[in-house]
C-alpha cells in the first residue's frame, strides 16, 4: 500500500465506506424467494378477490400463503411455513410443513381450523398449485367454506397475510434454510408460542378509511391499537365456552416467559441452520459462474 492510498483510507468518511460496501453487504444478506407455481387448470373456476374489495365485517374469512425456508436457493427439498390470517381481526396462525406438496396443506387445514376461536367461513389464496387443486377445493366445499383467489402477480390482493409473512415468519424464523425433521419440530414448537404472544398480547392498528390532509391529499386513517384477542372479543360472536377458555388462557400466560421460551427455540434453530445456510449459499454462488461459462461455450 502506497502513501497516497493510505492517506485516502485514513481520510474516508464513515458514510462513504457504507456506500462503497453496500453492494457487497446486500449480496451477503439473505432474502426470501418465491416458489409459487401456478395451478392453471382450476383458476378460471375460482372467484377472484382484489385489493380494494369491501372488507369482511365479521371474523372467519382468512388469507393463506406459504413462506419458503430455502435460504438462497430453491434447489432440493426444504420446509415451508403456512400462514393463515383472519382479515377482520388479524388473528394469525402458522404451521410448518415438510415441503410444498398439497397433501401437507390439506393435512394442516383441519389443525388450523381447530385453533381458530371462530368458525372458518372463507379462504383466499394466491395462484399456487399447493392451494389451487381439487383436494383443497373439495375440502372447502364439503365445509361450505367460500373459496377465492388473488390475481396473478398482485401480492397486494393478499396484503393481510403478506404482511404477516414478514412480521411473523421472517421475524421469528429468519431467512435460514430448514430441511430436517428436527427443524420442522422446532418451528412448530416456535409457532405454538408465537401464536399466543401475537394473538393475545400484541396490539396492532387497522386501516379504517381515508381523510384529506391540509394539502387535499387522501391519507390512511387507523384505529387505536388492539390485540386480535380484543378484536375477536369485541365482535361478540364467540361461543361462551370459547370466550371463557380464552380468558383463562390469557390470565395464565406470562408474556415475558413466552419471549424467553421463543428466544430459546430461536437459538436452537440458529445453531442448526446458520452454518448450513452459509455453506449452501456459498456453493450456490460458486456454481452460478460455472453454469454461465458452460452456457456461453455452448452458445459459441
Amino acid at each position: 500500500m502506497n502513501d497516497h492510498t493510505q492517506g485516502q483510507l485514513l481520510a474516508v468518511s464513515g458514510a462513504t465506506i457504507d456506500r462503497l460496501l453496500k453492494p457487497t453487504r446486500d449480496a451477503m444478506r439473505l432474502t426470501g424467494l418465491s416458489g409459487t407455481k401456478p395451478g392453471p387448470l382450476l383458476r378460471t373456476s375460482i372467484t377472484v378477490r382484489k385489493a380494494g374489495d369491501e372488507h369482511e365485517q365479521v371474523p372467519g374469512f382468512v388469507e393463506i400463503d406459504l413462506v419458503l425456508h430455502c435460504g438462497a436457493s430453491l434447489q432440493g427439498e426444504f420446509l415451508r411455513t403456512m400462514t393463515v390470517t383472519d382479515v377482520h381481526t388479524g388473528w394469525t396462525e402458522n404451521i410448518a410443513l415438510r415441503n410444498g406438496a398439497h397433501r401437507w396443506v390439506l393435512e394442516a387445514m383441519p389443525v388450523i381450523e381447530a385453533r381458530l376461536p371462530f368458525p372458518l367461513t372463507g379462504l383466499d389464496c394466491d395462484n399456487g398449485g399447493e392451494f389451487i387443486n381439487h383436494a383443497l377445493i373439495g375440502w372447502a366445499a364439503d365445509r361450505d367454506i367460500y373459496f377465492t383467489r388473488a390475481r396473478p402477480y398482485r401480492s397486494n390482493d393478499n396484503a393481510h397475510v403478506e404482511q404477516k409473512n414478514g412480521d411473523v415468519v421472517r421475524r421469528h424464523a429468519f431467512h435460514y434454510r430448514y430441511d430436517t425433521t428436527t427443524e420442522l419440530r422446532l418451528l412448530n414448537e416456535l409457532y405454538a408460542l408465537v401464536r399466543l404472544r401475537l394473538n393475545l398480547f400484541t396490539g396492532t392498528t387497522k386501516a379504517i378509511g381515508y381523510r384529506a390532509n391540509r394539502n387535499g391529499r387522501n391519507i390512511r386513517v387507523y384505529d387505536k391499537p388492539r390485540t386480535p384477542y380484543q378484536r375477536v372479543t369485541d365482535t361478540g360472536i364467540l361461543a361462551p365456552a370459547t370466550h371463557t377458555e380464552l380468558q383463562e388462557l390469557f390470565a395464565s400466560l406470562n408474556p415475558a416467559q413466552l419471549t424467553r421460551d421463543i428466544t430459546a427455540i430461536q437459538t436452537q434453530l440458529i445453531h442448526l441452520a446458520a452454518a448450513k445456510t452459509t455453506a449452501h449459499t456459498t456453493s450456490v454462488s460458486r456454481a452460478k459462474p460455472r453454469e454461465a461459462r458452460t452456457h456461453d461455450s455452448r452458445a459459441s
